[in-house]
């Protein structure tokens, strides 16, 4: 059985645990692997350089939660079951901790299960013609920029309006993604499983300020008014921000695929108690 490998390589700790876990793949029967730019750290790995993910029958990430963001879009898209191995500081979609490698041989012999978790599909639209496709496992955010007056965004849910504001930004999420910046926003926690989408709005002008939870089935935009040379962003799980124009149509469905997380850990409220509970160290 061929499994990728997939990690920070900006963390030598990262690095050198992904190479402990392929020797652990080696003394096991596994053949460790590594695609793309993780190509160049084969040597040091001890891994084999595959063409495509495809070949691969698992995904083992090595980080935080960035790290499993990245390939867990990869792992959707070959619909491979993804393993995370935390290096984080929180870690909600990671279930095995650096100290528990040794456990991953007898993981992956066993008959595991997996979580699926839902996923969005975010096009942008400017002039009527998409300049924008990508898919979203956390969240899709559109915002002021850091010296910008409060432009106004229109939230719109299939044909209906359902919020006008002027506000910092707005966040659409997935239930996965709940736990991320929409919960520091004041926004809920979302079961994983739950086949939702919610809009929490950061910092809005105005007294009434609650998540709304959308179903999953319906189609929704986003727009923006600018006031006094105002300007906005959209930016998808964190990368880096895109002009968000006004005229810009952002529209969020559900995505026709999914994300598998094999179950290797502690449960999802138990993983709340642990690391949103008790203050952070």
């Amino acid at each position: 059985m061929r499994v990728l490998l997939g990690l920070n390589s900006m963390r030598e700790d990262a690095v050198q645990l992904s190479a402990d876990i392929a020797k652990e793949l080696r003394a096991n029967d596994f053949i460790p692997c590594v695609y793309g730019k993780m190509s160049m750290l084969a040597g040091k790995l001890g891994a084999d350089i595959v063409e495509t993910p495809g070949i691969c029958s698992l995904i083992i990430t090595v980080g935080g939660d960035g790290t499993i963001l990245k390939w867990g879009k990869i792992a959707a898209e070959f619909d491979l079951p993804l393993l995370g191995v935390n290096m984080g500081r929180v870690g909600f979609m990671a279930k095995l901790e650096p100290s528990e490698i040794d456990r991953i041989p007898e993981i992956l012999k066993s008959d595991f299960t997996v979580s699926s978790r839902m996923m969005l599909d975010c096009r942008v639209y400017r002039d009527g013609k998409r300049v924008f496709s990508e898919k979203v496992l956390n969240d899709v955010i559109v915002s002021r920029s850091s010296v910008s007056k409060l432009p106004e965004f229109v939230v719109s849910c299939g044909d209906a309006e359902v919020s006008r504001v002027r506000a910092d930004g707005v966040i659409l999420s997935t239930p996965t993604g709940s736990t991320a910046y929409s919960l520091s926003a004041g926004g809920p926690i979302l079961a994983p499983d739950t086949e939702c989408v919610e809009f929490t709005a950061l910092c809005p002008h105005t007294l009434f300020n609650r998540t709304m939870i959308f179903s999953d089935k319906q189609k929704i935009t986003v727009k923006v008014f600018h006031y006094q040379n105002s300007r906005a962003t959209f930016s998808v799980d964190g990368g880096k921000g895109i002009p968000f124009l006004e005229g810009d149509v952002l529209r969020i469905t559900r995505a026709a695929g999914s994300l598998r997380i094999i179950d290797a850990g502690d449960d999802f409220y138990s993983a709340i108690n642990t690391k949103l509970m008790t203050p952070l160290k």
